[in-house]
């Protein structure tokens, strides 16, 4: 990472590399672009210079088996840092149950990395889910919840959450296999939203990437 200056002794850090130095790259991977104007996403390095559409090609050779749904009734703002972990796990798709625009921010551009799919119901998600043969393992701290540190993970799921407060809907409950918790030791009943999933796609990680 470079520093850019922003006034006297005040700098900056930069995201990502500047041009790429002659003899440019030869491929159809690269964004010509990028390459002589700079790469400032935040990227691997092996994508370096790389267009987006490329990128997207060679991360739909390697997904895994895991996908992701979060309802959005309510424009929760932890939507956006859901998408981002799940692009960090490389997850297959990611679906948004309910309102089709969701809060983005947080997401930080990780969502054009990934296959969103949008269902307006929790009975279209539902359907989708069986079409395709695909069981939904709940996330949430509910009294029917089992403990996600003991729980076998199937390979091949999608993990449904709720929003933060709210929780996941009484429908939403309804349609999963089995609703996971995430065991805690302190004072606070709940965490993050965002935080639960961190933790709940890192312990599918542990039990299928090892």
């Amino acid at each position: 990472m470079t520093e850019a200056e922003i006034g006297p002794g005040e700098f900056f850090p930069v995201v990502g590399v500047g041009p790429h130095p002659e003899p440019l790259p030869v491929g159809d991977q690269y964004d010509p672009e990028l390459l002589l104007n700079g790469d400032r996403r935040n990227v691997l390095d092996h994508y370096r210079y790389w267009s987006l559409a490329a990128i997207v090609a060679d991360l739909d050779t390697k997904r895994h088996d895991l996908q992701i749904a979060i309802e959005n009734w309510q424009h929760d703002l932890n939507i956006g840092s859901v998408v981002r972990t799940a692009n960090a796990f490389n997850v297959s798709k990611v679906h948004i149950v309910g309102k089709r625009d969701w809060n983005k921010r947080g997401a930080m551009v990780t969502d054009r990395y990934l296959h969103v799919l949008h269902h307006p119901t929790v009975a279209d998600f539902k359907k989708w889910c069986d079409e395709n043969g695909v069981p939904i393992i709940g996330i949430d701290n509910l009294p029917i919840s089992e403990e996600l540190e003991k729980a076998s993970l199937p390979e091949k799921c999608v993990m449904f959450f709720g929003q933060e407060g709210a929780g996941m809907s009484d429908e939403g409950v309804e349609i999963c296999e089995v609703v996971l918790a995430i065991r805690q030791y302190g004072s606070t009943r709940s965490m993050n939203a965002s935080a639960a999933a961190a933790i709940a796609m890192y312990a599918w990680a542990m039990q299928h990437l090892n």
